[in-house]
């Protein structure tokens, strides 16, 4: 036990750790893939210049390609997970720190592959693939690279941009270190009389409080410091759209938003539908807040008061195996396969790094490579929150069983568009399993309003991010510079928007802009309200039509990169071409907003 009371990694039990040890059983074997990585990745470059001699000279490039990928994944995704079980672990940090520097080593030198092959026809292509079948595998992967050609460079151009991927990501170091390292937010006294330290970590937690004093001190604390360093954060972020934007002209795309939705074929109107549904749903949006101010009681409802939940929680706790007995019980539409795989996999096969101890990673994800159980790291502390994160992550795994069982490795991944949509599916019927199951009127609005905080984080508040985005890079493709001013109105106007009338002005949330990590990976946020949307439309299908929907849905989950998302989400039953699931969700959420009126007086 350290002075923190948190156990040390060697005091936790092996029966609540996942087994990652079975990837690696020896150091030995870990380093061999890291030298195998570097020998096929050698075998590699050594086919520059004649990938295209032949049809079986280009199935030698793409094999080679695959397995070494392969290897460094799996060393890569193993030595991260060590590392992420005690992050103060010297030999763990040794162990990642060799295997990025191996990966680094050799993928400038792998960078040629792609403008090489674009140097030649599509028609050389296709005959290729007639008279070589071991190519077919690769067809897909081969189509989507050919789309990509106008937007190629040359080798030699697509080797500096290589070299100087380092460089261009400098705005995101920048930014992370001022972000997680530099920024000290001091400290708050909390609803038990105890001096806390405000951290990113801890940061929703005392947003949460039911002291408002509490979330006030912790609100000012963390955006002053925001505050203070806005210049040096809004140059930070404006050189970082200045890389999309040269980079997105470099490469002759029409726009930024163009060069990110292109390589997954995601039409533009995906975009702009997400933000013209949810901008008719923002009268939903508006009552949901004038209620939040009605049941707090106060005469001007703050930014500060937004995550305070309205209900008190019925105390409520549960034991891992507990948590484990709700999930599967509320999975039964899912089938029995689905259910007694999770089943065996979170408990007996040991994918779950279930309990903190000092120096884990905090939060909770589903990871894993091709050749690797689908393993999930959390922090479970019995919460009703831990059993939604345990499902979440369930989902995440289950996705990512199917898809290896049945892909080929190198469609053995998923897009980011699809990728939230396993979890949320089986977040969804959770949440209606439990609804269905409550008949105390305080649980069931503590329940919706649970779920509508769910809806505001991950479909309004995410479009909100999306449409900062957009408008911010439109201001430079238009020729006008990015400034602290520009971006401090925009996002103020814009909260403003999504908020409504019930909440007060706030002069600290312009600067809300300033800690958003994802602003630095461009027009990323919006999949997150994508997939919550498709994932609320699929739940539904389940729940309403039974097996046929189901057997759909798992199909879809055996898929994982081998089509474009938008092809992949309707195997399931969902056109996200459409404006239709986001109506569908946000009617939902219409709804639920409706009976929390009725339930809170």
């Amino acid at each position: 036990m350290n002075n923190n009371g948190l156990k040390n990694r060697n005091d936790i039990s092996q029966d609540f750790k996942w087994d990652i040890e079975v990837m690696y059983p020896s150091e030995d074997l870990f380093n061999k893939d890291l030298e195998k990585y570097s020998e096929y990745a050698q075998k590699f470059v050594d086919m520059r210049g004649r990938i295209m001699e032949s049809s079986s000279t280009l199935l030698e490039t793409l094999n080679l390609y695959a397995e070494a990928n392969r290897r460094i994944e799996n060393a890569y995704i193993y030595a991260h997970m060590k590392k992420d079980e005690d992050n103060g672990n010297p030999a763990s940090q040794e162990r990642f720190s060799k295997c990025v520097s191996t990966l680094t080593k050799n993928s400038a030198d792998m960078s040629f592959f792609v403008p090489e092959l674009l140097e030649h026809s599509e028609e050389e292509l296709d005959k290729f693939l007639a008279e070589e079948p071991g190519l077919a595998v690769y067809e897909f992967m081969l189509r989507q690279i050919f789309l990509e050609k106008e937007h190629t460079l040359t080798p030699d151009q697509e080797y500096v941009l290589a070299l100087m991927s380092e460089s261009l990501n400098a705005p995101d170091d920048i930014f992370t270190a001022l972000n997680d390292v530099d920024l000290v937010f001091g400290t708050v006294i909390d609803d038990k009389g105890k001096e806390v330290p405000v951290t990113h970590a801890s940061f929703s937690g005392l947003m949460e409080s039911y002291s408002r004093e509490v979330r006030k001190n912790t609100y000012y604390n963390l955006y002053e410091k925001y505050k203070e360093h806005n210049n040096t954060l809004a140059q930070t972020y404006a050189h970082n759209l200045k890389n999309n934007y040269n980079t997105s002209k470099l490469r002759r795309y029409n726009s930024c938003l163009d060069a990110a939705l292109s390589g997954n074929k995601i039409p533009e109107s995906v975009y702009h539908n997400l933000i013209d549904a949810v901008h008719k749903f923002l009268p939903a949006m508006h009552k949901y807040v004038a209620i939040r101010k009605r049941a707090l009681g106060v005469d001007e409802l703050k930014m500060y008061d937004v995550y305070k939940p309205l209900v008190k929680p019925v105390d409520v706790k549960y034991t891992y195996e507990e948590a484990v007995d709700l999930v599967c019980k509320a999975l039964a539409p899912m089938g029995e396969e689905y259910v007694s795989v999770l089943r065996k996999g979170i408990t007996e096969d040991k994918w779950v790094d279930i309990y903190e101890n000092k120096g884990k990673t905090s939060g909770a994800y589903s990871f894993g490579s091709y050749d690797s159980k689908p393993y999930i790291l959390m922090n479970f502390t019995g919460e009703l929150r831990d059993v939604f994160t345990l499902i979440h992550e369930g989902g995440h795994s289950m996705h990512s069983y199917y898809t290896r069982k049945t892909q080929p490795y190198i469609y053995g991944d998923h897009s980011i568009f699809t990728a939230e949509v396993a979890s949320t599916v089986n977040e969804t019927i959770l949440m209606k399993y439990l609804l269905d199951n409550c008949e105390d009127k305080e649980m069931r609005a503590y329940l919706i309003n649970f779920y509508l905080e769910e809806f505001k984080g991950t479909v309004f508040r995410q479009t909100m991010f999306a449409e900062f985005e957009y408008l911010v890079h439109k201001l430079l493709e238009d020729g006008n510079a990015p400034t602290a001013e520009y971006f401090n109105t925009t996002y103020d106007e814009l909260n403003t928007k999504y908020f409504g009338d019930a909440m007060s002005r706030d002069e600290m949330i312009q600067y809300e802009w300033s800690r958003i990590p994802h602003f630095y990976r461009d027009f990323y946020v919006y999949q997150y309200a994508t997939g919550y949307s498709a994932a609320n439309a699929i739940a539904n299908r389940i729940l309403d039509e039974g097996d046929n929907a189901r057997d759909e849905y798992i199909e879809f989950l055996r898929t994982g990169s081998s089509n474009y998302p938008i092809e992949l989400l309707k195997i399931a039953g969902v056109d996200m071409s459409t404006e239709e699931p986001v109506i569908s969700a946000l009617t939902t959420f219409a709804e639920l907003v409706d009976e929390l009126d009725s339930l809170i007086g």
